[in-house]
């Protein structure tokens, strides 16, 4: 399960969607999400399922290692499935007692379902195409104007960006700290939930250590290196928009405008 959990992972490629200027990627993952929200019809999910499709494609981050990040939250996607499929009420297809599933709740069920996986695969590909340090210096470009008026940007880019990059590494810790656990009699299969659930209190001590001493090793890293914020801080990298950021662009404004279509006259 542990090595299910894809978030903040980044798989290096030389694809067309790697090459893209972080800031657009960023723009263009809020857009996503939102049209997400916006298309109140399977016609607009399909249109959001297609440009995916495309995306992904273009991205050439295997589908394996895509659906693999959905395993973690398996659960939640059935558990909202089966809470609207069971709660929501209308014309009734079949009924057990006090449990009835309605064609409404049905639609729903599937609506909610389809807009949660795409809702993360999205996402996740942010991620996926980005490296941190892209990612870090496009959410900080973004919200740079903010710094006028005394907003820390560079700080707040920073730590959302050591967030995302410490997922990978806390969860290959825990992988390590289950095992030692495992080779030492622990059983975190067998048993209800309640039991498992107990089973992994063993695992929290020892993983807050691990996550303390890597914040206090990374603190004295950057201690060594004389790092004071983003005041007069120089780039390695430059960011530039080139062309084909530029026609990406066009495409997803065109695609938003196409998702609004499909809300207002269908």
């Amino acid at each position: 399960m542990i090595r299910d959990i894809t978030l903040g992972q980044y798989y290096g490629s030389e694809s067309p969607i790697h090459r893209l200027d972080s800031r657009l990627k960023i723009i263009c993952t809020i857009l996503f999400i939102a049209e997400l929200f916006i298309a109140d019809n399977f016609i607009g999910f399909a249109l959001c399922g297609a440009a995916l499709a495309a995306v992904v494609a273009l991205s050439k981050v295997p589908l394996s290692f895509i659906l693999r990040g959905l395993k973690p939250i398996l659960l939640i996607i059935i558990f909202t499935f089966c809470l609207n499929i069971f709660m929501v009420s209308g014309r009734v297809l079949w009924q057990w007692g006090f449990l009835k599933i309605t064609a409404e709740g049905l639609y729903t069920a599937v609506f909610m379902a389809v807009r949660l996986i795409l809702l993360i695969i999205g996402s996740s590909l942010l991620t996926f195409t980005t490296k941190p340090i892209a990612l870090t210096d496009g959410i900080e470009r973004l919200i740079g104007p903010l710094s006028r008026v005394g907003v820390p940007t560079h700080e707040i880019a920073m730590t959302m960006s050591i967030a995302l990059r410490f997922i990978p590494t806390l969860l290959e810790e825990t992988d390590k700290i289950i095992k030692a656990q495992q080779a030492r009699g622990a059983d975190f299969e067998s048993g209800n939930i309640l039991r498992r659930a107990k089973a992994l209190i063993p695992i929290l001590v020892p993983l807050f250590i691990s996550a303390f001493r890597i914040a206090q090793d990374l603190a004295m890293a950057m201690e060594a290196r004389c790092y004071r914020g983003g005041k007069g801080r120089t780039r390695m990298h430059q960011m530039k928009f080139r062309k084909a950021d530029a026609a990406a662009a066009v495409l997803s404004a065109a695609f938003l405008a196409a998702v609004i279509l499909t809300r207002i006259y269908f």
